[in-house]
C-alpha cells in the first residue's frame, strides 16, 4: 500500500497532536517500570527474591512486546477500516490496556498481578504497534528529525509525569495512581483518534497469511543498514534497562535513607529517591531531545548518536564507584542529556533506513523488537546475577558486588551499541 506522495508540512499543533499518545505511553511505563512495579513486587515476594521476581514479570511482559508488534504492524499496514489503518488499533489497544490496569490496581496475588500485567502489555502493544507508524506515514522526510524531537519531548515529559505521580502515590495510594494513569491514556487516545488525519492510500495489499508471515523476515544481507541499527539499539537498550529496573533497589541497598542533596533531605524511602533521580534524568533528556532531533536534520544522525553514547557511559561508570545521593542526582542529569539525544537521533535514523515505505508499521514493529528484546534477554539474566552476587559480596568483603557487576555489564552494552552505528552506510 502506498500513501500519497505529497505530505504537507506540519505545524507545532500538528506535532503535538501527533505525539501526545507518546506522553500517555511514557507516563504509564515511567510509573510502572521505575517505581510502582519494583515496589509492589518487593512487597509481594520479599527482599531475598526481588531481583528474580522483577526478572519474571518484566521478562514475561517483554516476550509479548517482542512477538506481538510485527504481526499487528503488518495487519495494520493492510487494514481497510473506515477510521483508517492505524487509529482503530490505537482505540482497541487503549481500552484493553485500561481494563488490565484495574487488575494491577486491585489484585493482591503475585500470580494474578503478573497476569494483569501481561494484558497491559497486550493492549499497549496492540495500540503502539500501529501508532508508531504514524510519524513515517504523515511526516515529510525533511521534518522527521523535528518530529522525532517532538516525540521524544513527549516521551520525556510523560516519563516525568508518571515517575512524579508514582513517587508520590505508590506507597500511599496506589489505586488512585492506576486510575490517574487510565485517565491520561484515555484522553491521549481520544486526541490521537480525532485530531490526527491519516494519509489516504492509493493501494491496499491483500491480507494473506502466507504473505504476512514471509514479510516478517527481513534479510540482513538485503537490508544491512536496518540490521546494524537494530543491533545498535538492542545493545544500548540492554544497558539502559539493566540500570533502570534495578535502580530503586540500588538506592535502597547501597545508598540508603535518609536521601539528601547538598545536605537537605529530599526523600525518606527508595521510592521517593528513585523518582527524584529519574526526574533529573528526564530534565536532561527533555532539554536534549527536541534540540537533538532538529540538529540531526542538519548535522546527521550518527554524529549525535556517538556523542550521546559517551554522555550515557561516563555517568553510568561513575555511579558504580559512588554511594553519594547528591552525585547520583547530578549524574542523572548528565545521563539524561545523553539519552534524550540518543532517543531522538536514533528514531530519526530508523525512519531513514526503513526497508519499505509500503510496510511502515510492520517494519517499525520489527525495529521495536530492539527495544523490548533486552527485557526478555538482559533482565532475566541480570536479576539472578544481582541476587547471587549480592549474597556473595559480603563474604568477599564487598556488600554491593551485585550492583557493580550488573552496572558494568550495562556500560559495556552501551559502548558496543554506540560503536555499531558506524557500520551504517546509507544515512549520515
Amino acid at each position: 500500500m502506498t500513501p500519497t506522495a505529497g505530505k504537507r508540512h506540519l505545524s507545532v499543533l500538528d506535532h503535538i497532536c501527533l505525539n501526545v499518545f507518546w506522553f500517555a505511553f511514557s507516563a504509564l511505563w515511567g510509573s510502572l517500570l521505575v517505581v510502582t512495579i519494583p515496589s509492589q513486587v518487593l512487597s509481594m515476594v520479599g527482599d531475598a527474591r526481588k531481583g528474580t521476581g522483577m526478572a519474571w514479570i518484566i521478562g514475561l511482559g517483554a516476550f509479548i512486546a517482542l512477538v506481538f508488534p510485527p504481526f499487528v504492524g503488518a495487519i495494520s499496514d493492510r487494514a481497510r477500516f473506515r477510521m483508517g489503518r492505524r487509529r482503530p488499533f490505537i482505540l482497541m489497544g487503549t481500552v484493553i490496556n485500561c481494563l488490565a490496569l484495574l487488575g494491577m490496581a486491585y489484585f493482591d496475588s503475585f500470580s494474578l498481578y503478573v497476569l494483569a500485567f501481561l494484558f497491559v502489555e497486550f493492549g499497549n502493544n496492540l495500540a503502539t504497534a500501529a501508532y508508531s507508524a504514524l510519524i513515517p506515514d504523515v511526516v515529510p522526510h525533511d521534518q522527521r528529525g523535528l518530529a522525532s524531537g517532538y516525540m521524544n519531548l513527549m516521551i520525556m515529559l510523560g516519563t516525568v509525569a508518571g515517575v512524579a505521580a508514582a513517587g508520590a502515590l505508590t506507597t500511599r495510594a496506589v489505586v488512585p495512581l492506576y486510575w490517574l494513569l487510565i485517565a491520561i491514556l484515555l484522553v491521549a487516545m481520544l486526541i490521537t483518534v480525532f485530531a490526527v488525519e491519516e494519509e489516504p492510500i492509493t493501494e491496499v495489499k491483500p491480507l494473506a497469511l502466507s504473505t504476512l508471515l514471509r514479510s516478517l523476515w527481513l534479510n540482513p544481507r538485503d537490508h544491512p543498514d536496518f540490521a546494524w541499527l537494530f543491533s545498535s539499539r538492542l545493545l544500548v537498550m540492554m544497558g539502559r534497562y539493566i540500570v533502570q529496573e534495578f535502580l530503586q533497589y540500588y538506592l535502597k541497598d547501597v545508598i540508603g535513607p535518609p536521601f539528601q542533596v547538598f545536605g537537605a533531605a529530599v526523600a525518606s524511602d527508595a521510592e521517593g529517591a528513585v523518582s527524584l533521580v529519574v526526574l533529573m534524568i528526564m530534565v536532561g533528556a527533555t532539554v536534549s531531545s527536541i534540540v537533538a532531533g532538529a540538529l540531526s536534520d542538519r548535522w546527521g544522525r550518527k554524529r549525535l548518536i556517538y556523542l550521546s553514547g559517551g554522555l550515557m557511559v561516563v555517568p553510568g561508570a561513575l555511579l558504580i564507584v559512588s554511594n553519594n545521593f547528591t552525585l547520583a542526582t547530578l549524574l542523572g542529569i548528565a545521563f539524561g542529556l545523553g539519552f534524550g539525544a540518543f532517543a531522538s537521533a536514533d528514531w530519526a535514523l530508523a525512519t531513514d533506513v526503513l526497508p519499505s515505505a509500503d510496510d511502515y508499521a510492520k517494519d517499525m514493529g520489527i525495529w521495536h523488537i530492539a527495544t523490548v528484546l533486552p527485557q526478555v534477554v538482559a533482565l532475566p539474566v541480570a536479576g539472578p546475577i544481582l541476587d547471587v552476587f549480592n549474597r556473595l559480596g559480603p563474604v568477599w568483603g564487598y556488600s554491593s558486588l551485585g550492583y557493580t557487576v550488573i552496572f558494568s555489564m550495562s556500560m559495556a552494552y552501551v559502548v558496543v551499541g554506540t560503536a555499531l552505528v558506524s557500520r551504517i552506510k546509507g544515512a549520515k
